[in-house]
């Protein structure tokens, strides 16, 4: 479980908050060797400088890492002065340029030598384009939203240019008007020229909430055009956040039925055939800033039933009311584990454990992979529907080597993606996603082990829990 391995594990074996990268140790992981230990896979600085050339490896030696910062590549610790962390980061840039210059200078020379149909069949700079590829996406509204089951470019693209505004008001001052108006205009023209084609996008039982909802989104675009041409620079994140949501809405009104059956093994499980939204109230101990705080998360069953489903279930049974956080370390945030000898849920029907496969809806394919990481079927390239960008991803822990072992225990990630693609890191295909932090995110940092969940609640989607095991037992 992220890490179930993050089942259970004694204060003394977890890694220091924050850090990711091992201080040396004569224990190999830095921490007592236990089935609960931190997992071999998830010590990211470990990992990550085995694969970086002999050059490259002082880079990302035992550094902290910030939650700013990429997980992987922690130049400087924070302690070192101004001008020794810019000495660090020059001498890793250029040791990691001579890395990437020499990698070239083999793979031209490969390429000199090759037959062109090798080429053709396994080109050799694939890797290296993964990398490349572009910023990843780590707002989770975003993810919700391009992980939803339709085919909608009109609607995409008011999508795009609302989400566009996020990168033009990173402009200092007055100068984010411009591209703000552009971008504001691309959406008010994506969505007027392809009204028609946006309206036939939606579900037969859902149109005519789908129309009063595009009918909103128009008003609200010439608000925001009112508010851009007012240099309100402080209203236009609201707004564009506020018609951002109805676009979701829009886009969900366009899923008309579940997309796929789920495998008859897992069909008498409890099951999430759509979206939930969960509150989660926390008291907050030992922090004069902070008492009380309310997370709102969104579970995703178009891409998770078989996971979002069972948690969904627990939730309505109360199961996390009353429980303590048990694990927070600045990597992640993890609770689950209840009192007494059991690390999942028991049910009461059976009184074993019950346990979920490992669930992963890959881009592309037509339903999720189970019970095999990607790694494990070779599919290093596939990304996943659902990936581990977003500051508070939602997962399920389990045993490291025993794919099928979640129960209860849940995770929320306390690091966003940066430089990292969605499938080049070392979590995605690994642990299954099935959900997101929508609001409040941010403040998971700030919980404490000992802190207690008052309450978890599905306040939406609870109509879309199939086969809900807590009505019978």
């Amino acid at each position: 479980m992220v890490p179930a391995t993050l089942l259970r594990a004694p204060s003394s074996s977890l890694p220091a908050a924050g850090g990711f990268a091992r201080a040396s140790s004569s224990c190999e992981g830095g921490c007592p060797h236990s089935s609960h230990a931190l997992p071999s896979s998830l010590r990211w600085g470990e990992h990550f400088s085995a694969e970086l050339p002999v050059l490259c490896r002082s880079s990302v030696s035992s550094r902290s890492s910030t939650r700013s910062n990429p997980p992987f590549i922690a130049f400087a610790s924070a302690s070192q002065g101004k001008g020794e962390d810019e000495l660090s980061i020059l001498r890793a840039v250029k040791n990691c340029a001579v890395c990437l210059m020499a990698s070239v200078t083999i793979a031209s020379m490969q390429l000199s030598i090759m037959p062109a149909h090798a080429l053709a069949i396994n080109p050799i700079f694939d890797e290296l384009a993964i990398l490349i590829s572009g910023p990843p996406v780590k707002d989770p509204n975003a993810l919700l939203r391009n992980a939803l089951p339709i085919d909608a470019r009109p609607i995409k693209d008011v999508q795009k240019s609302l989400e566009d505004i996020s990168e033009s008001l990173k402009l200092a001052g007055a100068k984010a008007f411009d591209p703000v108006e552009r971008n504001t205009r691309q959406a008010a023209r994506a969505l007027s020229q392809n009204k028609s084609a946006i309206v036939a996008n939606l579900a037969p039982s859902k149109k005519e909430a789908g129309q009063e909802l595009i009918d909103k989104l128009t008003v609200g675009l010439q608000d925001l055009q009112k508010i851009v041409e007012d240099k309100d620079r402080e209203a236009i994140a609201p707004k564009q956040r506020e018609l951002l949501y109805i676009v979701g809405d829009v886009e969900e009104a366009m899923v008309d039925k579940f997309p796929f059956e789920v495998p008859e093994e897992y069909a008498n499980k409890p099951l999430l055939k759509g979206r939930a939204r969960v509150e989660m109230k926390v008291k907050v101990k030992d922090n004069p800033n902070l008492k009380d705080v309310v997370f709102q998360i969104v579970v995703d069953g178009y891409n998770a039933p078989v996971t979002a489903g069972n948690f969904v279930d627990l939730v309505e049974r109360h199961f996390y009311d009353g429980m303590e956080i048990q694990r927070a370390d600045g990597f992640v945030v993890q609770t689950g584990d209840p009192d007494g000898p059991s690390e999942g849920f028991v049910d009461p029907s059976t009184g074993k454990i019950r346990t979920i496969p490992l669930e992963i809806m890959v881009v592309g394919d037509k339903q999720p992979v189970y019970e095999e990481t990607l790694e494990e079927l070779g599919r290093y390239k596939a990304t996943t529907k659902l990936p581990f960008n977003a500051f508070g991803t939602l997962a399920m822990a389990r045993e490291e080597f025993e794919n099928n072992s979640a129960s209860s225990q849940i995770f929320w990630l306390l690091k966003e993606s940066e430089l990292t693609p969605s499938n080049a890191n070392i979590l995605d295909g690994r642990y299954a996603v099935f959900g997101y932090a929508t609001e409040n995110e941010e403040l998971l940092a700030d919980l404490k082990v000992g802190d207690v969940i008052e309450s978890m609640r599905v306040v939406a989607g609870l109509d879309n829990l199939v086969n809900p095991s807590y009505k019978i037992s």
